[in-house]
């Protein structure tokens, strides 16, 4: 990584082992100008030939009468609203006046080590010595304005964080109506685009969706108060004909868990505007006189190895420069969840059962889900009433923790911090904690509505009741759920003009929680979840090592979901559990055997009731928990690559692979999702080995037991592939590992 100045040519280059990413400062007004992101480039001289100043449509300086033809054709770093750049802007303030225009001219820079941290935001981190940061300051004189791009990169990853400070330094307020993150522009009139993203619904989460790119705009947004279900504000650009190993792609993930915008424009020219951050659909912010605004960080990854290099890239920047949680590079406890066992209808006996056969056969820890708090016997009362409610729990929660304890195992809890039930204590004594509009019913979902934790006396009354009841027990997982979107935008304490605050202030309220939450406990294992996968988001990474990633549980549903989350987030944030058939999602019957091989590319963990299965399940608990432990470093900290989609093959199968650092080793799972006629055999590419070396191919069996499958060279694995018989019957499955020999 290096990021350097060039004085003479006014040009920057912020470089990283194999990527570049380039900025020149043209006309005397010194816009920032994109120059060019990908490959590494040659001499800096070159960069304001390729800014194209020179040519027809001139700069202003050159050519007044057109300058709105060259601010419309310009590669902008950060393109503002109002002057004449038509395109998307990243940036639109308001003036006293109500008017909207925006000019930024460069007026000096800084390059340092190291990388600085979001005030209230989640952002990637980094030392000294594995970080540099370019800083670019901007400024408005008119408005009294002034901007600082942030540009940050780290050693061995091609990906380059970015982030804008807003701060009003004249004396008047100004409104910012939209604040975006991060602006590419690209001229690459070589190459068709398409536009990958990760689309779908509650319990069918991230399904990758790959469209060509067209003129006009193309996006992905959420205005539900969370990433949500439905879109995740991830997105990438792929090269017309790029695949899992080849081609040219360029990732866009946004670390931010609210209402967001992922763009990708293709303009007159054939040059493409790719942009994302805060959705200002619901969003505007005052900004006083003095004051700052901080965009949430964005972070662009480029890769010339295909969908899997950007996977690979974004697993290992997440791993190691965003998530900081004690477990991150640990292996996570083998836990069983009793929800789907018992949904309200438990007690503590019931628990206990639970967790005696549990303890028999090798699982770690006890979740107690919702249910345990106020007179919660349904999904209709008591959020907001965090105590324990004692008709279900005789003794509290101090005597079903110490039980647990001393029968092995951990001890985990369910909460639901950020809504509030009309049926419950809160809601009697604080209806105005409610978000709401004034005069108007605030709409329901799942019977509940939603806090309004933007508000500080409504933070510390929930944190206070979750602090008391993590310090009555020795409680070491918290799952924290959120299940239902924000609707009815409206707070009792803020202004008519703060009004549009009220989104983006909320989740602000909810980082602030969940920091305090992490540095009270900091050995405490946290779990985020929405409703299963609704806030799977960079963002949430920072707080918690793992999110629940989605409430379907289907092995088979769970190859698309997991595919897609994959793409960009680590196996090891994604919350996986082998549940029962038929599964409670879809009614599907799925062989034991496969839920625990897809279970197994994830945290890890069962969501049923282990005292009614049959001694053959049991048994497999057994070989599922002993393999987990075998193969959960490789899983954690391996090298991700897809092998082969089943969302691609027409339903065929699905296949996946992790690489030890060393490739040593790696896991290949293979599961038949439907089976064909008359076909007996299967070559299976393996990816990523050292090609000088041979390795031993083991199956492993959910008993426990191996097939030596012999030694094959890494150059056939990869060239021809791994001959394997084909598994009979749908839905079957197979799991090799290899060793280097």
């Amino acid at each position: 990584m290096n990021i350097s100045y060039d004085k003479e040519h006014k040009t920057f280059s912020v470089e990283t082992e194999n990527s570049g990413y380039y900025i020149a400062l043209a006309d005397g007004e010194n816009f920032a100008g994109h120059v060019h992101y990908g490959k590494k480039l040659g001499r800096q001289d070159d960069l304001l030939q390729l800014l194209k100043v020179n040519e027809y449509p001139f700069t202003p300086s050159k050519l007044k009468r057109e300058k709105l033809s060259f601010l419309d054709a310009f590669q902008w770093e950060y393109p503002c609203g109002g002057t004449g750049d038509f395109r998307e802007s990243a940036l639109d303030i308001r003036n006293g006046q109500g008017q909207s225009a925006v000019s930024l001219s460069v007026r000096s820079h800084e390059i340092r080590q190291g990388k600085p941290a979001l005030e209230g935001l989640p952002a990637t981190w980094g030392s000294d010595r594995d970080c540099m940061t370019l800083i670019l300051h901007g400024a408005d004189g008119i408005l009294g304005l002034e901007v600082d791009l942030f540009y940050s990169v780290f050693d061995g990853i091609d990906a380059v964080a970015r982030h804008a400070e807003i701060r009003n330094c004249g004396n008047k307020t100004l409104e910012i109506r939209k604040a975006l993150s991060l602006c590419l522009d690209m001229d690459r009139q070589d190459k068709q685009f398409d536009f990958i993203s990760l689309q779908g619904s509650w319990a069918r989460e991230r399904h990758i969706e790959r469209v060509p790119l067209h003129h006009g705009k193309t996006n992905v947004s959420s205005t539900r108060g969370e990433t949500s279900h439905q879109q995740n504000n991830f997105a990438a650009l792929a090269e017309r004909g790029a695949d899992w190993d080849k081609g040219e792609v360029y990732g866009l993930s946004l670390v931010y868990s609210g209402n967001f915008i992922t763009q990708a424009e293709l303009n007159q020219f054939d040059a493409i505007r790719f942009v994302t951050g805060i959705n200002p659909e619901t969003f505007s912010w005052q900004l006083a006189p003095g004051e700052r605004f901080v965009t949430p960080e964005a972070v662009l990854l480029y890769s010339d190895r295909g969908l899997n290099g950007m996977s690979q890239g974004f697993h290992k920047l997440w791993r190691k420069h965003l998530i900081r949680s004690s477990w991150r590079d640990r292996s996570r406890p083998v836990l069983i969840n009793n929800w789907e066992a018992t949904f309200f209808d438990f007690d503590t006996e019931k628990l206990l059962s639970i967790a005696r056969e549990a303890a028999r056969h090798g699982i770690e820890m006890l979740v107690m889900d919702d249910g345990w708090f106020g007179q919660r016997n349904s999904d209709n009362s008591s959020l907001g009433d965090w105590f324990v409610n004692e008709r279900k729990l005789p003794g509290g929660l101090a005597r079903l923790v110490d039980e647990v304890n001393r029968l092995g195992l951990k001890f985990g809890i369910w909460f639901e911090p950020e809504m509030i039930s009309p049926d419950s204590e809160l809601y009697r004594q604080h209806p105005d904690w409610a978000i709401q509009v004034a005069g108007r019913e605030p709409g329901q979902a799942r019977q509940q509505y939603v806090l309004d934790i933007s508000r500080r006396e409504v933070r510390d009354c929930i944190y206070a009741q979750i602090k008391q009841v993590l310090e009555s027990a020795n409680i070491e997982y918290v799952k924290w759920d959120m299940n239902r979107p924000l609707s009815d935008l409206g707070s009792a304490c803020l202004s008519r003009e703060q009004a549009g605050e009220l989104s983006h202030r909320y989740v602000l309220g909810m980082y602030e929680m969940q920091e305090r939450l992490i540095t009270d406990f900091p050995k405490l294992l946290l779990e985020n979840c929405s409703g299963g996968g609704g806030r799977f988001d960079a963002g949430m990474l920072y707080y918690s090592p793992q999110i629940w990633c989605s409430d379907d549980t289907d092995a088979i549903e769970r190859l698309a979901i997991q595919e897609g989350t994959a793409l960009v987030y680590p196996l090891s944030s994604m919350g996986a559990h082998i549940s029962v058939c038929p599964n409670q999602a879809c009614g599907r019957m799925t062989p034991f055997r496969t839920r625990g091989f897809v279970a197994l590319a994830g945290t890890f963990g069962y969501e049923l009731d282990i005292t009614g299965m049959s001694d053959e399940d049991k048994a497999l608990i057994d070989a599922q928990v002993a393999l987990y432990h075998r193969c959960s470093q490789l899983i954690r900290e391996g090298d991700y690559y897809r092998i082969a989609s089943a969302r691609e093959n027409a339903g065929d199968y699905d296949a996946w692979e992790l690489v030890s650092g060393d490739k040593t080793e790696a896991l290949v799972t293979l599961v038949q999702v439907l089976n064909r006629p008359n076909r007996h055999s299967r070559k299976v590419i393996v990816k990523g080995l050292d090609p000088a070396r041979s390795y031993r191919a083991v199956a492993e069996d959910s008993l426990g037991k191996t097939q030596d499958l012999g030694i094959w060279s890494a150059l056939t694995l990869e060239g021809a592939g791994l001959l394997l018989s084909r598994p009979w019957g749908d839905f079957q499955s197979q799991l090799i590992h290899l060793t280097a020999v």
